[in-house]
Order: structure tokens, then sequence, then C-alpha cells
């Protein structure tokens, strides 16, 4: 009886000891987590129901804040864009890049190369990118219109003109995102065991039914991965917005986080900043929860 208590106090001091070594391995992860992200959230919160002015001054002001977010046109504006943004860059962004991996997943000549070619916007700098494409946009010597003017076509003012500026903005963004959407699915074809393959070519089905069939059905977690990421980064669209129309049709443009912006810090309203930060941050959530329960019965289906 005493040897059990003995070997399992050494089992207990063991395991203590090797908990005590986890906790101090990831305790400078935590403490970044905490300050960085855990402590500004509830700050933030904080701040929303405070008239946050210039000097740090500021005053509590309830639900004040959100209040006037019920009548603020500019920021039901900015939603709807955000709406429009999300709608279009969401799903073309999954599908092109789904194709894409498809097609990088097959031997070819080259195939190094090509990765490389659609991975390299996503290690290029933001702004990088969208200096080049405001270039390629530009209504007077931009590449595009250059183009177009050779077969007599009269090219648009693509990000001064109120009605194509956000949509331009749009295809950049999916230009943007396609590599690194691209590897997430390479690396979820490649765990795909090629039995299935090879039992489908056996029993000599198509191309088509291959892909619907077997491909997209055990592609579905990575899928929903990648959906979820990419609607979280749609809600925060910002750096393209911000350096490709800045000043010239922003209005028709303007996402909820650039609006977090201009209130923030170019009009010094700090406390409704906060407010909307609260708002999309609560939108988020929401939205994320309604996806993973719909992975869940979606799984269970299948």
């Amino acid at each position: 009886m005493s040897s059990f208590v003995k070997k399992k106090s050494k089992v207990s001091l063991s395991r203590r000891s090797d908990l005590m070594w986890a906790y101090l391995m990831i305790a400078p992860l935590m403490v970044g987590l905490i300050i960085f992200y855990v402590f500004p959230v509830f700050q933030t919160i904080y701040y929303s129901f405070m008239n946050w002015g210039a000097f740090g001054n500021y005053t509590w002001a309830g639900f004040d804040n959100y209040k006037k977010m019920l009548t603020d046109t500019e920021l039901h504006r900015a939603f709807r864009n955000t709406a429009i943004y999300i709608v279009l860059t969401v799903p073309a962004t999954i599908f092109i890049s789904i194709f894409v991996a498809v097609l990088l997943n097959q031997k070819i000549r080259g195939l190094s190369i090509y990765r490389l070619l659609y991975f390299l916007p996503v290690i290029t700098m933001p702004a990088a990118v969208a200096m080049v494409w405001k270039w390629l946009y530009n209504a007077d010597y931009g590449l595009l219109n250059y183009v177009l003017s050779i077969f007599g076509i009269n090219g648009p003012h693509w990000l001064t003109d109120p009605h194509l500026a956000l949509y331009s903005v749009i295809l950049v963004a999916i230009w943007s995102s396609i590599g690194n959407n691209m590897i997430i699915f390479l690396s979820g074809l490649q765990g795909i065991s090629p039995s299935y393959y090879e039992a489908a070519s056996i029993d000599g089905a198509g191309t088509f039914y291959v892909f619907f069939r077997i491909t997209m059905p055990l592609l579905t977690p990575t899928i929903f991965f990648v959906s979820v990421m990419s609607l979280i980064s749609a809600f925060q669209a910002f750096d393209l917005i911000f350096m490709m129309v800045r000043d010239i049709v922003i209005e028709s443009t303007e996402s909820v986080v650039y609006l977090f912006y201009k209130y923030g810090f170019m009009q010094n309203m700090k406390g409704y900043a906060a407010s909307i930060a609260v708002l999309l941050f609560v939108i988020i959530l929401i939205v994320t929860y309604i996806q993973m329960k719909l992975q869940k019965k979606w799984v269970h289906y299948e």
C-alpha cells in the first residue's frame, strides 16, 4: 500500500512539474494576448459609453453613442458598402481559390513557379498593392485604359466614378486574397487520400463527378474554415479603401472600419468610434457563431 502511495505521489509530482513548465512556456504568449488583445476589447467597450474628446477629456454618455448609430446615415451607408463588399468578395474568392488550388494540385511542369506567382500578392505589402493598382486604374495614363483604347474603347474612371470605385477595389481585394486561400485549399486537397480517386477511376467516373462527389465533400471542413476567415477579413476591410480611394469618392466606398478610423482619428470622436467598433465586434461574433452552427449541421448531415 505504501509503495503504491509513493508511486502515485511521484507521478503527481512529475505531472505538477510538467504543468509548471508548460505554463511557463506559454506565459509570454498569454501575457501578450491579455495585454494587446483581451484588455483592449474591454477598454473599447468601456470607452463606447463615453464622450471622449481631445486631450483625453471624457465624460459618461451612457447609451447616447449607441442611440446615435440608429440615426447616423453615414454609418448606414458604410454598412451597406461593407455588405456589398462581403457579398461580392467572399464567394468569388473562395470559388476562384478552389479552382486554382485544384489546378495547382496536378503534376505539371513549373508547379512551384505557378504557386509562387499566385502566392506573391499575399507577401506583398498592401500599400504596394494599392499603389500599383491605383496606377493601373488611372483614367489618363493607366495600363487598363490604354489596353482598352487599343480596341477603340474609352476606359472609365475606375477610382473617381462613384458607381465604379467600390467594385474596382473589390476586384483588387479578390485578386490579392486568392493566394492565401489557395494555399489552405491546396493543403486540404493534399490531405484527401488518393484511394478515393483511384476507386473512382476504376469505376469510370468523370472529372466533374469526381470533383463534386469526392473532392468537394471531403474539402468541406477547409471550405468552412476559409469562409469564416474570409468573412471576418471582409468585415474589417480598410487598407485598400484607405490607400486607393482616400479623399476621392470615399462616401461611395467607405467601409465600417474606415468610418471608425474617420470618427476616431480624423474627427476626434473616440467614444462614438469605440461604439462602432463594439457593434462590428458583436456582428462578427454573431455571424461566426451562425457559421459554426451551420458547419455542425452540415457535417451531421454528411
